[in-house]
């Protein structure tokens, strides 16, 4: 019988059994292959999630790849048997917002898989067909598991707009500092620097693109041309502002805990930096994401260190939350 995980409220969740839900008109059945782990996720289950970004009785997992199985009314039946990846944010596709691609700011209000609706932490997810990107037929569905957190990464870099030649940075070394490596490689950067704590992601950030890897405490340049800061702290946030050149550029992506100190808005001024912020991930950036590694330009799979059945989700909970350097990406196989 198949299963899925139900969070019923902070630290209270079970394995139930699981029944496809049918797809009604302008939806589509999705056989999951896997499904990632991040601290959002640890969140949900500890209960420190801010108000109104998630909803319990809830089946988590927004990080997910898998293969149509059905599709409903008005839905191309092409779609079935294909692999894809799906967008989160379930937009409501009328609003100002929405009509000008914005759907992370949807003015409907924040519903998201796997914190407001059911998500992938089960053996099938029902969703919008419209949410869905095709897959190439021959790609790895458990690489493809990584592009949700990519696709974030994506709206940074693409908010940066970095051009061939520029000196650019990424603050944080975990998995969103890594994709932003290699977003950010993929520009032909003249310096690509990673500024991080882990020092054994080093090898793994020279791999993806990185000419120079430091530890904040080293002497970091102050001419850097543009910056994605992926740790989520305060401290990240002003070193990563303290890269950068007079008129540089910073797209934030990290979320510091509520009331950390922010960015000094004289030196913002002052300096003329351009300030941007990432929450989520808009239809070009997953657009962008599938068509990069299509390309073969994300290599997701160095990332995943633990693969682990539904039934272990405690456990996985607990690796994401350890700080073990030894953990990287937790994915849950249903």
């Amino acid at each position: 019988m198949s299963t899925a995980v139900v969070i019923d409220a902070p630290g209270e969740h079970r394995l139930v059994p699981h029944e496809p839900r049918r797809p009604a008109a302008g939806e589509a059945l999705v056989r999951v292959h896997a499904c990632g782990i991040c601290g959002s996720d640890r969140e949900v289950h500890q209960g420190n999630r801010p108000e109104g970004y998630v909803r319990y009785p809830l089946t988590p997992g927004h990080e997910w790849s898998g293969t149509v199985e059905a599709v409903g009314a008005d839905v191309p039946a092409s779609l079935v048997g294909r692999k894809v990846v799906g967008e989160g944010f379930r937009n409501c596709q009328v609003c100002d917002r929405c009509h000008a691609g914005e759907t992370t700011l949807c003015s409907a209000g924040y519903e998201e898989t796997g914190f407001t609706q059911p998500g992938a932490m089960a053996a099938t997810l029902t969703l919008p067909a419209r949410l869905l990107h095709v897959l190439p037929d021959d790609c790895d569905l458990t690489a493809a598991a990584l592009l949700e957190p990519a696709a974030c990464v994506a709206a940074a870099a693409l908010k940066a707009g970095a051009r061939p030649g520029e000196r650019v940075a990424v603050v944080g070394t975990g998995t969103l500092g890594m994709f932003a490596v290699q977003f950010l490689a993929a520009t032909s950067p003249g310096e690509l620097l990673v500024v991080g704590t882990r020092r054994d992601r080093e090898a793994l950030s020279r791999q993806y693109g990185a000419t120079d890897f430091r530890a904040k405490d080293q002497d970091l340049p102050d001419d850097v041309d543009v910056v994605i800061e992926t740790a989520g702290s305060a401290d990240a946030a002003r070193i990563s502002a303290g890269l950068l050149r007079r008129g540089g550029r910073l797209v934030l992506t990290g979320i510091p805990a509520s009331g950390a100190d922010g960015l000094d808005p004289t030196d913002l001024v002052v300096r003329q930096l351009e300030v941007h912020t990432v929450f989520g991930a808009p239809p070009d950036a997953w657009a962008h994401t599938v068509r990069v590694f299509a390309a073969g330009l994300l290599d997701p799979l160095p990332l995943v260190t633990h693969e682990l059945p539904l039934a272990e989700f405690p456990q996985a909970i607990e690796l994401v939350g350890a700080g073990d350097p030894k953990v990287g990406k937790v994915l849950l196989r249903p």
